[in-house]
């Protein structure tokens, strides 16, 4: 741009050039400071107004849910007090368990298992898989939900 056309050429001698008083066209005049400057002062209403949350830094994490996870070995210990309190029943010649319905998502492969079990869990590693079909029972997952088809 031509130094005869800018702003500063044409506002020669007035001494805010168009900017106002106080601010000037300086960094953060007539806004309180820079950023989250005056938070404990004078922009205290908008804290309350607002609800801004101070003070917090860093990610937050993308899945925040907590797995409830049961080993095996857990499972066969409470199982006399699971069928006890009617949470069992009776699948042919095997037992069936609903974690779900217990409270818990994801079944973990540490200990042993000593009898069939027909276990309905959302998730399952590999290693209980195994054990639990060797015992002679199987493991029921809930089947993926489809994608929405986008038209």
């Amino acid at each position: 741009m031509a130094t005869r056309r800018r702003k500063t050429r044409r506002l020669r001698g007035s001494r805010c050039h168009g900017w106002g008083r106080s601010g000037q066209h300086r960094d953060s005049g007539m806004q309180g400071g820079h950023g989250n400057a005056g938070w404990k002062r004078h922009r205290w209403s908008s804290v309350i107004r607002y609800g801004w949350e101070i003070g917090k830094t860093g990610f937050t994490p993308i899945n925040p849910k907590h797995q409830r996870t049961i080993n095996i070995d857990q499972l066969t210990q409470n199982l006399q007090t699971l069928s006890e309190q009617g949470k069992t029943k009776p699948a042919g010649n095997r037992i069936e368990v609903d974690l779900g319905q217990i409270g818990y998502t994801k079944l973990l492969g540490n200990g042993r298992v000593t009898q069939p079990l027909r276990i309905i869990v959302a998730q399952c590693t590999e290693k209980a898989a195994s054990k639990i079909s060797q015992a002679g029972g199987e493991i029921i997952l809930p089947k993926p939900a489809e994608a929405s088809k986008e038209g």
